[in-house]
């Protein structure tokens, strides 16, 4: 148990979590998302929705540059308007010292509807639904000999297991028995064979198999990803902070089974196509126009073609084609009132 204690601070796992008022907030499933603030301040919070917004986009492809792809910088921008609610949770730590700190997290839900509609839009790959939980089978040495990480030590995983939320999967925990523990050195061996032997009671047949174990200045973390008793993926990592290098597993986790699983696209290349825009009679008109159409992130470049009185014809690369255009266009400002398979479509400036 003294040693568990070591473990943990080691860590600097959170020993406890509460809200300020009523019950705990946390972040339930892919369009839900919690972000470090250092304040409850609007403007901390506007960027603190960016970077929610980022997270959602990350669960729901599985990708982890996903902030690079077209248009998904803009969107970031405007993150508030896809927001449908969001709460504060204070957490609070032991660190080394023994002494507690607090950190504020903002909780985000997102409007489901509006993000789908926003990642068919942007043609961004969706790793489908429901998705596996693996067992994680870690070992820890922080000096005292190598232990199994289990259900009831399951504060030492948390950067681990947080990690993995984030990706937009979870992992699991074995119960810890006698038997699990005595596989410690099948751990450290990464005898993946014997792991799926003693992991066949858990489902599905997935194993993250890890072992964390000081290195030079700090620590390093050695990982198997392990899919029905095939090697997917092995990876080391080593890093001066113990919950940073427990964290890569996570990463390296999902990356495996993005690989394996995940829809992936190639990046959308712009489709040209021709608009007619009604209304447009003045430069005020086109003012209006020109805003938003540089609102819609599916809009890469606008090229103008032909004006008459009240007419303007443009030409505009769109990231996912007229599909796209129409599932982001606001109807309050354009109306499309032409248009067909075969039509050039027309808009009406509202």
């Amino acid at each position: 148990m003294i040693g568990w204690a070591l473990a943990a601070l080691l860590l600097a796992a959170p020993a406890a979590a509460q809200r300020v008022e009523g019950d705990r907030a946390s972040a339930q499933g892919v369009y839900e998302a919690e972000v470090p603030v250092r304040s409850q301040a609007e403007s901390e919070r506007e960027t603190a929705f960016a970077r929610a917004l980022a997270q959602v986009f990350g669960k729901l492809s599985g990708d982890r540059a996903i902030t690079s792809r077209p248009g998904i910088g803009q969107e970031l921008r405007r993150a508030e308007q896809y927001v449908d609610g969001f709460d504060y949770r204070q957490d609070e730590s032991v660190g080394a010292s023994g002494a507690p700190s607090f950190r504020t997290t903002l909780v985000v839900r997102f409007k489901p509807d509006d993000i789908d509609a926003l990642v068919d839009a942007l043609g961004l790959p969706v790793w489908p639904q429901p998705r596996p939980k693996p067992v994680v089978w870690l070992a820890i040495d922080d000096g005292k000999g190598p232990r199994l990480v289990g259900l009831q030590h399951n504060n030492v995983a948390r950067p681990l297991l947080q990690r993995a939320s984030e990706r937009g999967y979870r992992l699991g925990l074995p119960n810890g028995s006698a038997a699990e523990q005595a596989a410690v050195g099948a751990i450290w061996r990464g005898d993946t064979a014997a792991i799926a032997r003693l992991s066949a009671r858990y489902s599905p047949p997935m194993q993250l198999v890890g072992k964390l174990y000081r290195g030079g200045a700090g620590w390093k973390a050695d990982w198997i990803f392990v899919d029905n008793g095939r090697v997917l993926s092995r990876w080391s990592e080593e890093d001066v902070d113990a919950r940073r290098a427990l964290a890569t597993g996570a990463d390296g986790g999902a990356d495996a089974l993005i690989k394996r699983y995940a829809k992936a696209t190639a990046p959308s290349q712009p489709v040209a196509q021709r608009i007619v825009f009604s209304g447009v009679r003045s430069g005020g008109d086109y003012l209006r126009l020109a805003a938003a159409l540089q609102r819609m992130s599916v809009v890469r470049a606008i090229r103008p073609v032909r004006a008459t009185a009240d007419r303007l014809e443009l030409d505009l690369d769109l990231l996912t084609g007229l599909p796209g255009f129409r599932r982001m266009a606001d109807e309050a400002v354009l109306l499309e009132v032409e248009g067909g398979d075969e039509l050039t479509p027309v808009y009406l400036l509202r």
